[in-house]
C-alpha cells in the first residue's frame, strides 16, 4: 500500500476489517490507473493478483515502473532506452583497460565497469590504477561504497551475490547502472555543450585563418601590381639599339616568367574568396568584408590598371627599336653623303681664290673661264647632295637622334662652306667675265671633253654612291624591287662604257693634235681637272661595286625568305591555337550548363578537361619561341594570320581562369548541396529550370528570366497577396517552399533580388540561385544555441569563469574564448567573470568581438 501511495502520489483509504480485500483492490486499481496515465503498458497485471501476493506479477509490475521512470528517458544517438544506456556505458569506459561492457550481466562481474564510470566523472574519488581485475569483491565494494557516500546512489546490489552468480540479474544491474547515468547527467549535458562550442569555435578559427590568408595574398598581389605598373608606364627611350633590345627581352621575361604566376594567384584569390564566402554562408556567419582596398573588385581594378599599363608597352618598344634602326640608317647615310661631299669640296675654296687669271695668256684665260663654267656645272650638280644632307640632318633632329648636336654641327659646317663656295664662285665668274672680252676662241675639243667628262664623272660618283647606299627592307617584295632596280642599272652599263670610250677618244684626239701641232699645253686640259686616269679609276671602281651590290641584295633576299618562313610558321600555329582556345572556351561554357551525371561526375569531367588544357601549354610555349624569333628578326607584320601573340596570351590566360572558376563553382555547388541537404534530383531540377531560361548560355539570368524561373518552380508573382502554389514535382521541396511562405509580389521579388544580386549587377548566377532555393532549409547552429551551451558549462549562471572554460574546453579553444570574451559587468559578477552572451552574438556578426 505504501508503494502504491508513493507511485500515485495520493493517500489511499485505510481498509476496515471485513472489507479489507475490497479496499485493497480499490487502492491498487488507483495506482494502476495512475501508472497507465503515464504511458506505462501493464499487460495481464490485475489488482487481484497484486492483493493476493502473486510475486511474479508484483515483481513484473515493479520492473515496469523502474523501466518507465528510471530508464525509459535515457537516449543516446536516438537508440532505445536499453541500447542507449549500454552505448553510454561503452563510450564512458572505452579508455579503461580490462573493461569491455557488452551487456548488463557478466560484463559487470569484476566491478571494474562501475569503478570506471565513477573515475571517468569523478577521478578524485577512486584511484583506478591500483584496482586489479582478479579482485572483483574489492572492486565492487569500492564502487558501491563510493557511490552511496559521495554520489547519493543507494546500495541496491550485494557484491557477494554478483560474484557468486554465474549470470547476475540483468534488470538489477540495469536499474543500478541507470542511477549512475542520472547522477552524471549534468556532466553529460556539459560535455554536449562543450562539443557544440568546440565545433563553433573551430569553424570560426578556420574562417579567420582563411581571412588572414586572403588578406596576405591580396596584399602581396596588390604590392606586385603597384611595383610593376610604373615599370610598364616608363616610356623613357634609350639611345642605342642594344639598350632597347634589352628592354624588349625584359618585357618578354615578364610575360613569360613573372606574370603567369600572378595570373594564377589572382584566379586562386577569387576562388579562395568565393569558397570562404560559401563556408561563412553555410555556417550562418556574416559575409567576409576584406580590408579597405583589398576587395576582389579592388584587385580587379588594380589588375585592369596593370593591363592598361601593359597595353601598348610592347608596341612602344618595337616602335622605338624601329625608330632607332631608322636613326642608325639615316645617321650612316648622313655620314656617307657628308664624307663624299667634304671630299669633293676639299681644296675648292683655295682654287676659287686663286688669281691665276691675272698673269695668264689669252688662251689660258679662255681655258680658266671654261674650267670655271665646268666647275659651276659640277657645283650645281652637288646642290642636290647638300640638300639631301640637310634633309637627313633635319629628319634626325625630328626623330630625336641622340648624337644630333654633332650631326647639326657637321651639317652647319657643310652648309656654311657651300654658301661660301657659291659666293667665291660668283666672284671668280665675275672676274673671268671681265677678262673674257680679251680672250680668243678656246680649243673646242678640250671644251667638249670637259663638258662630257663632268656629267659622266657625276654619273659615276652617283652610281658609286647608289651602289654603296645602305638599305633597309621588311618584305620580299621590297628586296625584289631593289633587285629589279639594280638589274636595270646594270643594263645601262654598256651605254655608259660607250660614253666613257667616247670621252677618252676626245682626250686622245687632243693629245694627237698637241703632238701633231706641238701645242704648248703642258699635256693638261685647261677646262677640267677630270683626267682620263680618274675616269678610268672611277669606272673600275663602279665595276667592282656591282658584284658587291649583287651579293648584298642576294643575302638580304635570303634573309627575307627566312623571315617569310618565320611568318608562315607562326601563322600556321596561331591559326590552330587561336580557334582551339575559342573552342575550348565555348566547350567549358557548354559543360557548365549541361547536366550529365552527378555534380561529382561534372567535377571529375572538368578536372580531366583542365588537365587536357594544361597539357596543351607546350604548344603555347613553342608559339612564344617562334614569336621571339620574329621579334628578334625585326618582323613587324604578318599577313598569314590575324592572331597576334598578345591575342593568344590573353585568350590562354582567360581559358585557364575560366576552367578554374568553373571547377570552383561546381565545388561550391557540392558544398552547398551537402550542407543544405539537397538531393541530386533537386539539384538537377534546379539546373534544368535555370538552363531553360538561360537562353543566351551566359551562365546568368536577368531579372525577368529569374522571375520566370521562379514561376516555373511553383512561385506565383502576380499578386502581392498570393503565396507560392507548391506545384514542384519534389514533394519535399514543395513542402519547403510552402513552409517558407514567400509573398512573391513586386515588393517580395525586389527583396529576393537584393539577396541574389547584392551588388545590383542586374544578373543572377546559378550559385546565388541555389543559395536562395536552399537557404531556408539550412540546419546550422545559431547564436542562441551557442549561448545555451555556454550556460550549461557555466552551471546556469549569466557569466562563465576562466577555470570553467579551461576545464570544459580543449586548451587552444579555451584560450581563444578567454582572449575574446569581454568582462561580465552584471550585478551578480564575480572577479574574473566573462560575458559569454555578447561573445556568442559576436560569433554570428550581431556585434563586434
Amino acid at each position: 500500500m505504501l508503494l502504491l501511495e508513493v507511485i500515485s502520489g495520493e493517500r489511499l483509504a485505510k481498509p476496515e476489517r471485513g472489507k479489507m480485500r475490497v479496499h485493497k483492490i480499490s487502492n491498487v486499481n488507483k495506482a494502476l490507473d495512475f501508472i497507465a496515465s503515464k504511458g506505462v503498458k501493464l499487460v495481464s497485471i490485475g489488482a487481484e493478483e497484486i492483493v493476493d501476493g502473486n510475486a511474479k506479477m508484483t515483481l513484473g509490475m515493479i520492473w515496469t515502473i523502474i523501466l518507465r521512470f528510471a530508464i525509459q528517458d535515457i537516449s543516446v544517438e536516438e537508440t532505445s532506452a536499453k541500447e542507449g544506456l549500454l552505448l553510454w556505458c561503452q563510450r564512458k569506459t572505452a579508455p579503461y583497460k580490462n573493461v569491455n561492457i557488452q551487456n548488463f550481466h557478466i560484463s559487470w562481474k569484476d566491478g571494474l565497469g562501475f569503478c570506471a564510470l565513477i573515475h571517468r566523472h569523478r577521478p578524485e574519488l577512486i584511484d583506478y590504477g591500483k584496482l586489479r581485475k582478479d579482485d572483483p569483491l574489492t572492486n565492487l565494494n569500492t564502487a558501491f561504497d563510493v557511490a552511496e557516500k559521495y554520489l547519493d546512489i543507494p546500495k541496491m546490489l550485494d557484491a557477494e551475490d554478483i560474484v557468486g552468480t554465474a549470470r547476475p540479474d540483468e534488470k538489477a544491474i540495469m536499474t543500478y547502472v541507470s542511477s549512475f547515468y542520472h547522477a552524471f547527467s549534468g556532466a553529460q549535458k556539459a560535455e554536449t555543450a562543450a562539443n557544440r562550442i568546440c565545433k563553433v569555435l573551430a569553424v570560426n578559427q578556420e574562417n579567420e585563418q582563411l581571412m588572414e590568408d586572403y588578406e596576405k595574398l591580396a596584399s602581396d598581389l596588390l604590392e606586385w601590381i603597384r611595383r610593376t605598373i610604373p615599370w610598364l608606364e616608363n616610356r623613357a627611350p634609350e639611345n642605342t639599339m642594344q639598350a632597347m633590345q634589352q628592354k624588349l627581352e625584359d618585357f618578354r621575361d615578364y610575360r613569360r616568367l613573372h606574370k603567369p604566376p600572378k595570373v594564377q594567384e589572382k584566379c586562386q584569390l577569387e576562388i579562395n574568396f568565393n569558397t570562404l564566402q560559401t563556408k561563412l554562408r553555410l555556417s550562418n556567419r556574416p559575409a567576409f568584408m576584406p580590408s579597405e582596398g583589398k576587395m576582389v573588385s579592388d584587385i580587379n581594378n588594380a589588375w585592369g590598371g596593370l593591363e592598361q599599363a601593359e597595353k601598348g608597352y610592347e608596341e612602344w618598344l618595337l616602335n622605338e627599336i624601329r625608330r632607332l634602326e631608322r636613326l642608325d640608317h639615316l645617321a650612316e647615310k648622313f655620314r656617307q653623303k657628308a664624307s663624299i661631299h667634304e671630299s669633293w669640296t676639299d681644296g675648292k675654296e683655295t682654287m676659287l681664290q686663286q688669281k691665276d687669271y691675272e698673269t695668264a695668256t689669252l688662251s689660258e684665260i679662255k681655258a680658266l673661264l671654261k674650267k670655271h663654267e665646268a666647275f659651276e656645272s659640277d657645283l650645281a650638280a652637288h646642290q642636290d647632295r647638300v640638300e639631301q644632307i640637310a634633309a637627313i640632318a633635319q629628319e634626325l633632329n625630328e626623330l630625336d637622334y641622340y648624337d644630333s648636336p654633332s650631326v647639326n654641327a657637321r651639317c652647319q659646317k657643310i652648309c656654311d662652306q657651300w654658301d661660301n663656295l657659291g659666293a667665291l664662285t660668283q666672284k671668280r665668274r665675275e672676274a673671268l667675265e671681265r677678262t673674257e672680252k680679251l680672250l680668243e676662241t678656246i680649243d673646242q675639243l678640250y671644251l667638249e671633253y670637259a663638258k662630257r667628262a663632268a656629267p659622266f664623272n657625276n654619273w659615276m660618283e652617283g652610281a658609286m654612291e647608289d651602289l654603296q647606299d645602305t638599305f633597309i627592307v621588311h618584305t620580299i617584295e621590297e628586296i625584289q624591287g631593289l633587285t629589279t632596280a639594280h638589274e636595270q642599272f646594270k643594263a645601262t652599263l654598256p651605254d655608259a662604257d660607250k660614253e666613257r670610250q667616247a670621252i677618252l677618244g676626245i682626250h686622245n684626239e687632243v693629245s694627237k693634235i698637241v703632238q701633231t701641232y706641238h701645242v704648248n699645253m703642258a699635256g693638261t686640259n685647261p677646262y677640267t681637272i677630270i683626267t682620263p686616269q680618274e675616269i678610268n679609276g672611277k669606272w673600275d671602281h663602279v665595276r667592282q661595286l656591282v658584284p658587291r651590290r649583287d651579293q648584298a641584295l642576294m643575302e638580304e633576299h635570303t634573309r627575307q625568305q627566312q623571315n617569310e618562313r618565320l611568318r608562315k610558321q607562326f601563322g600556321a600555329q596561331a591559326n590552330v591555337i587561336g580557334p582551339w582556345i575559342q573552342t575550348k572556351m565555348e566547350e567549358i561554357g557548354r559543360i557548365s550548363i549541361e547536366m550529365h551525371g552527378t555534380l561529382e561526375d561534372q567535377l571529375n569531367h572538368l578536372r580531366q578537361y583542365e588537365k587536357s588544357i594544361i597539357n596543351y601549354k607546350p604548344k603555347i610555349d613553342q608559339l612564344e619561341g617562334d614569336h621571339q624569333q620574329i621579334q628578334e628578326a625585326l618582323i613587324f607584320d604578318n599577313k598569314h594570320t590575324n592572331y597576334t601573340m598578345e591575342h593568344i596570351r590573353v585568350g590562354w590566360e582567360q581559358l585557364l581562369t575560366t576552367i578554374a572558376r568553373t571547377i570552383n563553382e561546381v565545388e561550391n555547388q557540392i558544398l552547398t548541396r551537402d550542407a543544405k541537404g539537397i538531393s541530386q534530383e533537386q539539384m538537377n531540377e534546379f539546373r534544368a529550370s535555370f538552363n531553360h531560361f538561360d537562353r543566351d548560355h551566359s551562365g546568368t539570368l536577368g531579372p525577368e528570366e529569374f522571375k520566370a524561373c521562379l514561376i516555373s518552380l511553383g512561385y506565383d508573382i502576380g499578386n502581392d497577396a498570393q503565396k507560392k502554389t507548391g506545384m514542384m514535382d519534389s514533394e519535399d521541396f514543395r513542402a519547403c517552399l510552402i513552409s517558407m511562405g514567400y509573398n512573391m509580389g513586386e515588393a517580395e521579388f525586389a527583396r529576393i533580388m537584393s539577396i541574389v544580386d547584392p551588388n545590383r549587377l542586374g544578373v543572377v548566377t546559378f550559385q546565388a540561385f541555389i543559395d536562395f532555393m536552399s537557404r531556408e532549409t539550412a540546419d546550422t547552429d545559431t547564436a542562441d544555441q551557442v549561448m545555451a551551451s555556454f550556460k550549461i558549462l557555466a552551471g546556469d549562471k549569466n557569466y562563465i569563469t576562466l577555470d570553467e572554460l579551461r576545464r570544459e574546453l580543449p586548451p587552444d579553444q579555451a584560450e581563444y574564448c578567454i582572449a575574446r570574451m569581454a568582462p561580465y559587468s552584471g550585478p551578480d559578477a564575480v572577479p574574473g567573470a566573462l560575458d559569454y552572451m555578447s561573445f556568442s552574438t559576436a560569433l554570428y556578426g550581431e556585434s563586434d568581438l
